[in-house]
């Protein structure tokens, strides 16, 4: 891992960005949002304006990128300050020299850059976020605004609150030496994997499933053979013109030979529900970011893919050498855990864990396709060799993982 660079995310200008934001947010008032829109100076502690006097737009004071940006949809960060109105002192807020509000943006994938997914939906994910936040007590970022025409920053684009905290590094992962969550005590962990745990079965048991029926997948059948139909659907646009993955291939025929005879109940799935998409403070949940890939399906869909996202670490760091964090996120123990929360005892998790393995195989090709587009890595006789969880399917495939 430390020998492979970065894989370029976007071919945007970040100048142009914040210019074009900058004269976005210009345009528009408060009544863009008027339940979920930037505080007004009111509520930063300042008077309220004098009748008919309109407020003054926000302006943009800085936008940056994060050090690691996301392999999918484009992250900003971005501050904006609020003028208080000509005829009003200014607000508390600003006298007391307070720092803006700290927004994150969240733009549709740059088709320019080869992009992971076929489709950025951000009105869905920015309607799940409302629905979470709506129906559950989980911690999600305010929503500010939504925006729908990609004429003003070339891409659809929403705006949430930005959460203080930190979140486990994947980039070296947090299973390496060096990182706050590697050097958290055992009992710490401890309390930040319950906690963890605790973010699925909150969701899975809050959220009434008639309220998320615009995620259901489109198709015939159960949830969940419509989730896998889709996930056949996006590795044959993966490999469109391209070659092919045995590796994959083989994994969907397994998948067809052990489904389960129970699929389970259907809930709303986080879809990339792993604690690289959570910032903590200290060892609690703040914020639960990054909905693009929830779905209505079983339960399992979100704990599958937890337990497996941190093996993948895993088995990456024991295979450079390191330990790792072994009784970190175990299976039977994130199991045990969830059945206790919930009272529902995970099943066909061999089935479910196998699955997350081979959807994370697929964004890999498809990533691993996106560096050959660029010429940042050569073409490999054997396209499997571009999974770097190879070795980890085919023991999975064999009945020799767990």
């Amino acid at each position: 891992m430390t020998a492979t660079p970065r894989p370029r995310t976007t071919t945007r200008d970040p100048e142009e960005l914040t210019r074009r934001l900058t004269a976005w947010l210009a345009s528009r008032t408060r009544a863009l949002d008027p339940s979920h829109g930037l505080p007004t100076p009111p509520e930063q502690g300042g008077p309220p304006p004098a009748a008919g006097t309109p407020l003054p737009a926000p302006r943009v004071t800085a936008v940056t990128a994060p050090a690691s940006n996301g392999m999918s949809s484009e992250t900003l960060l971005v501050d904006i300050e609020h003028p208080a109105p000509d005829s009003a002192e200014p607000s508390a807020a600003h006298a007391r020299g307070e720092a803006p509000t700290s927004c994150v943006l969240r733009l549709a994938g740059d088709p320019a850059a080869y992009t992971i997914f076929p489709r950025y939906d951000m009105p869905r994910q920015y309607r799940t976020m409302r629905l979470v936040a709506d129906r559950t007590d989980l911690p999600v970022p305010r929503p500010f605004w939504l925006e729908e025409d990609p004429a003003h920053l070339g891409a659809p684009f929403f705006a949430m609150a930005r959460v203080p905290g930190r979140v486990p590094p994947d980039v070296m992962p947090y299973t390496y030496e060096g990182n706050w969550l590697y050097d958290a005590t055992d009992a710490e962990r401890d309390r930040l994997e319950d906690a963890s745990v605790a973010v699925l079965a909150r969701l899975h048991d809050q959220v009434p499933v008639e309220s998320a029926e615009f995620l259901a997948l489109p198709g015939a059948g159960s949830p969940l053979r419509r989730h896998v139909d889709a996930q056949r659907a996006y590795y044959a646009w993966v490999v469109d013109g391209l070659p092919r993955s045995p590796l994959i291939e083989r994994g969907f025929a397994w998948l067809a030979d052990h489904w389960p005879e129970d699929p389970g109940e259907t809930v709303l799935t986080w879809g990339d529900a792993r604690i690289g998409n959570i910032v903590y403070d200290g060892f609690a949940p703040a914020a639960i970011l990054d909905w693009e890939m929830a779905a209505l399906g079983p339960r399992e869909l979100d704990l599958g893919w937890m337990i497996y996202l941190h093996r993948f670490f895993q088995d990456l760091t024991e295979g450079g050498g390191q330990r790792g964090l072994p009784d970190f996120l175990r299976r039977d123990r994130v199991e045990a855990r969830y059945a206790r929360l919930t009272g529902h005892e995970p099943r066909a998790m061999e089935f479910h864990t196998l699955y997350a393995a081979l959807r994370h195989a697929i964004v890999m090709l498809r990533v691993a396709y996106r560096q050959i587009h660029f010429g940042e890595v050569p073409v490999p006789a054997d396209p499997d060799g571009l999974i770097m969880h190879r070795d980890t399917v085919e023991a999975m495939l064999a009945g020799r993982y767990w």
